[in-house]
């Protein structure tokens, strides 16, 4: 692990209890196959037993053993998000089992020679061994005779498995199975992601916030919530992918739910995040917001469970397809947390300053931007000791905050000119309404628009279907209502020319899925 890099954490660490029951078995069979030969012949010494018994029992050792290398090596070359996350497993396991191998032929067998002690001459053993076969050995022997003697029925038993094994992959397609990735965790804990409409004001975001911390409040298994409206909460494991850290806008918010620990409730947590999220949509749709329910994943994290990308050759184009994206997510049942990067127009207003008229007056241009700055940020004036404090206290001045929405007392504002007469700000800045910029996104250099959701209840569920709770089978049923599109549709890689047609490239947890699923087989 120190020669790769690894760190003792949990994943490394349930490679070494994964390979732990492993690791003893080919000295086990060694040392057993020892001490059955030294009871089969007890006047021959232990340096010529140990040889012969070791060389008996080799050949099925090392083909065990590389049997369970084989199953865990593949994992090592899973590429993605997964492969860093899950190489500490193979590389530390088939190690492991490697230098159990070597240990058992050659420590094992050293350390026998030294240890074990001699056995009386006896011929217990030579009995048993001329004993009647047991009846797991008769079983065994009408079970598998017929196939050694036979082709024509080893052959049908290939066929036998490769059907159990085709019927076993037609259990996820019927929903039997249900496919997915990884389970879902039990962390005490899960966040809450706030969209409030552009331009709301930062007050509106935090009452809001305070509303959905109301309804949690009442739950018993929530123990306690933090708030963030307007400013970004700290990282976390999903905010690495999903960049929560760049969320400081005012209409964003976020919660963090801790839960009391999973020893004293009787729901794992993403039970509970889904048994709150209807009442937490209708709160959030109240306010006109658009509500993301976040758990803690088992797995590397991912932009969203249902990710589409939509490609084009123009940025208005590709708003209108991802409109017919959002609309299909939204008309399709059990399809939750639905959101887009569209972003609507927020109203923003210049100030431009009239050089001209200021320096007539005798005004700074810097006080004019200082005296905008204090009324809105606020400044601090001066500072209270009050001789009990640690730190003096800064006396801030700053418009209250119901002044702040809108400019009215914003131009009102006095400055002095020159002559010490009062001057209102309106007759120095001139006012220039627009929009305020929004972002564009690219993905290896192309030009997209994401659209995200989930899979779970809703807050006035009418479909009576049942939720099947893995977002693969979300995505085929969002498929369906998007055939009259006419999009190309990719699966495991962006288009190769976006800027010729309109195309649509479903990632998120299905891209992990592709990705684990073709390095392993």
């Amino acid at each position: 692990s120190w020669a790769w890099g690894f760190t003792l954490n949990r994943v490394s660490l349930f490679a070494l209890i994964f390979s732990i029951g492993i690791l003893v078995d080919d000295a086990i069979v060694v040392v057993e196959n020892i001490h059955r030969h030294q009871a089969l012949e007890p006047h021959k010494p232990l340096a010529e037993i140990i040889p012969a018994a070791v060389d008996e029992v080799g050949g099925p050792t090392i083909l065990a053993t590389l049997t369970v290398i084989a199953a865990l090596l593949p994992m090592a070359f899973v590429s993605g998000l997964m492969g860093p996350y899950m190489s500490p497993i193979p590389i530390n396991s088939s190690l492991g089992m490697a230098l159990s191998l070597a240990i058992a032929f050659t420590v094992t067998p050293w350390l026998a020679l030294k240890l074990m002690k001699p056995h009386g001459g006896s011929g217990h053993a030579a009995a048993a061994e001329a004993r009647a076969p047991s009846k797991l050995q008769r079983l065994f022997e009408r079970a598998l005779r017929p196939f050694l003697d036979s082709a024509r029925k080893r052959w049908l038993l290939l066929a036998g498995i490769l059907a159990a094994l085709l019927l076993s992959v037609g259990l996820a397609v019927v929903q039997w199975v249900v496919l997915k990735m990884l389970p879902f965790d039990n962390k005490s804990e899960f966040q809450l992601v706030l969209e409030m409409p552009a331009g709301t004001p930062l007050e509106q975001t935090a009452a809001t916030l305070q509303e959905l911390g109301q309804q949690l409040a009442q739950q018993p298994e929530v123990r306690d919530l933090q708030g963030y409206a307007g400013t970004a909460s700290p990282i976390t494991f999903n905010g690495l992918v999903r960049q929560y850290y760049l969320r400081a806008d005012a209409e964003q918010g976020d919660l963090q739910v801790n839960l009391v620990d999973k020893k004293h409730r009787h729901e794992q947590s993403h039970a509970i995040a889904q048994r709150l999220r209807p009442a937490l949509d209708a709160i959030a749709a109240k306010a006109g917001a658009r509500l993301k329910v976040v758990e803690v994943p088992p797995g590397p994290p991912v932009l969203a469970p249902l990710v589409a990308e939509v490609y084009g050759p123009d940025e208005a184009g590709r708003i209108r397809t991802a409109e017919q994206v959002l609309k299909a997510f939204g008309d399709t049942a059990h399809i939750v947390g639905i959101d887009s990067t569209l972003a609507a127009d927020a109203p923003r207003a210049w100030l431009r300053i009239n050089r001209q008229r200021a320096e007539t007056l005798g005004i700074p241009v810097a006080l004019v931007a200082q005296t905008v700055n204090a009324a809105l940020s606020g400044v601090d004036a001066s500072y209270l000791h009050d001789g009990q404090s640690k730190y003096p206290v800064p006396v801030r001045l700053q418009l209250p905050a119901e002044q702040q929405v809108g400019l009215e007392a914003l131009l009102a504002l006095p400055l002095r000119a020159s002559n010490n007469q009062l001057v209102p700000l309106s007759e120095l800045v001139r006012v220039e309404r627009g929009v305020i910029d929004k972002p564009r996104f690219t993905k290896d250099l192309q030009p997209l628009v994401y659209v995200l959701g989930d899979v779970g209840e809703r807050a006035a569920a009418g479909d009576a279907r049942r939720l099947v709770d893995s977002p693969l089978y979300g995505l085929f049923a969002i498929r369906a209502r998007l055939a009259e599109a006419g999009l190309g549709e990719y699966w495991i890689r962006q288009p190769s020319d976006p800027f010729r047609q309109y195309a649509l490239k479903w990632d998120g947890e299905w891209q992990i899925t592709y990705e684990t699923f073709r390095d392993m087989g």
